[in-house]
C-alpha cells in the first residue's frame, strides 16, 4: 500500500528530480543546441548567421573525405574494440581465479590507465612509441627490425593506446557478469564428459556474452568518439571525425559544419550499436540454442 501510495502522489518524481535536472543539463541541453546549430548557415566573411539550412548535412554526405573519415574512425573503433575483446576476456578469466590479495593488486594495475589524465597517460605513450623509445630500442636490440617502426602518426599507435585506455571498461564488464556465474553448471559438464574447449564454448561463453556485448558497446563507443589519443598520438597524419570536428570548430571557425558532422557521428554511432547488439544476441541465441 505505500508504494502505490508513493507512485500516486508523484514523490518518486520528486526525489529523481535531481538527477533529471543534471541529465537534462549536461546531456539533452548540449545535444539540442548541437542540433540546432548544425542547421545554421555559415558565411567565411560574417560567421555564424541566423539562417537555417540543410546544406551542411548536404556538405558532408557528398563529399568523399568525410566517408573516408567515418570509415577510418569506424575501422579503429572496431579493431580496439576486437583487441579489447580478445585481451579483455581471458585476462578477466586468469583474474578470476587469482586470491583475493593478487586480484586487488592486479584490479589496481588494470583500472591504472583510468586513474591517470588523459593527456599525461597519452603524452607518455608518445614517449615510449617514439623512434627513440621503449618499444623501438626493443626491437632494434633483439633484432626484430634493421630499424625503428613508425608507431608515432599512425593508426597503428592509435590503436594501440587507444587499447589499453579501453581495456579496463572490458574488464570490468566481464568481471561484474563472471561473478553471476555458477560454478557447478561448468563442473557438471566436466563429469559428463565434455572437454575444457568444449565446456567454454558451449557453458562459458554464452553466459559472459552479456558482459562481452556491454564491454563491446562501451570501448566501441569511447573509441569513436575519443579525441586526446587520436590528435596526439595521430596528429596531422591520422584524421579521424573527432579530430575533423575539432579542427571546424576552432581553426575554420565553421561552427555549423562541425556541429553536423559531430550530430552524424553520434547517429552513426547509435544505429552501429544498437544494429550489431541486436544482431549478435541473434546470432548466438540461434547457435548456442
Amino acid at each position: 500500500m505505500a508504494e502505490i501510495s508513493t507512485r500516486g502522489n508523484g514523490r518518486q518524481w520528486f526525489l529523481s528530480s535531481p538527477a533529471l535536472v543534471l541529465f537534462l543539463g549536461l546531456l539533452v541541453v548540449p545535444l539540442a543546441l548541437t542540433a540546432m546549430l548544425s542547421f545554421n548557415a555559415f558565411d567565411s566573411a560574417r560567421g555564424t548567421l541566423p539562417e537555417y539550412t540543410l546544406s551542411n548535412y548536404l556538405e558532408v554526405l557528398s563529399d568523399s573525405y568525410y566517408y573516408e573519415l567515418f570509415l577510418r574512425t569506424a575501422l579503429m573503433s572496431l579493431g580496439v574494440t576486437v583487441l579489447c575483446i580478445v585481451l579483455g576476456v581471458p585476462e578477466t578469466l586468469i583474474l578470476a581465479r587469482m586470491r583475493p590479495f593478487w586480484q586487488g593488486a592486479f584490479f589496481v594495475v588494470i583500472l591504472g590507465p583510468l586513474l591517470i589524465s588523459v593527456v599525461v597517460r597519452t603524452l607518455g605513450w608518445s614517449i615510449i612509441l617514439g623512434r627513440e623509445g621503449f618499444i623501438n630500442a626493443s626491437l632494434v636490440s633483439l633484432g626484430l627490425v634493421q630499424k625503428p617502426v613508425q608507431l608515432m602518426f599512425s593508426m597503428t599507435g592509435v590503436v594501440i593506446v587507444l587499447t589499453h585506455v579501453m581495456l579496463p571498461f572490458m574488464v570490468i564488464a566481464v568481471w561484474s557478469t563472471l561473478q553471476k556465474l555458477d560454478d557447478q553448471v561448468a563442473n557438471a559438464a566436466r563429469s559428463l564428459g565434455a572437454g575444457p574447449l568444449t565446456t567454454f564454448r558451449r557453458i562459458i561463453l554464452p553466459q559472459l556474452m552479456p558482459g562481452i556485448l556491454s564491454g563491446a558497446i562501451i570501448v566501441f563507443t569511447l573509441s569513436a568518439s575519443a579525441f586526446a589519443t587520436p590528435a596526439l598520438i595521430g596528429g596531422r597524419r591520422v584524421k579521424v571525425v573527432t579530430t575533423a570536428i575539432y579542427d571546424e570548430f576552432l581553426s575554420s571557425l565553421n561552427w555549423p559544419l562541425g556541429a553536423a558532422v559531430a550530430v552524424l557521428l553520434l547517429f552513426g554511432i547509435v544505429f552501429v550499436v544498437v544494429g550489431s547488439n541486436r544482431l549478435i544476441e541473434r546470432k548466438f541465441k540461434q547457435v548456442f540454442s
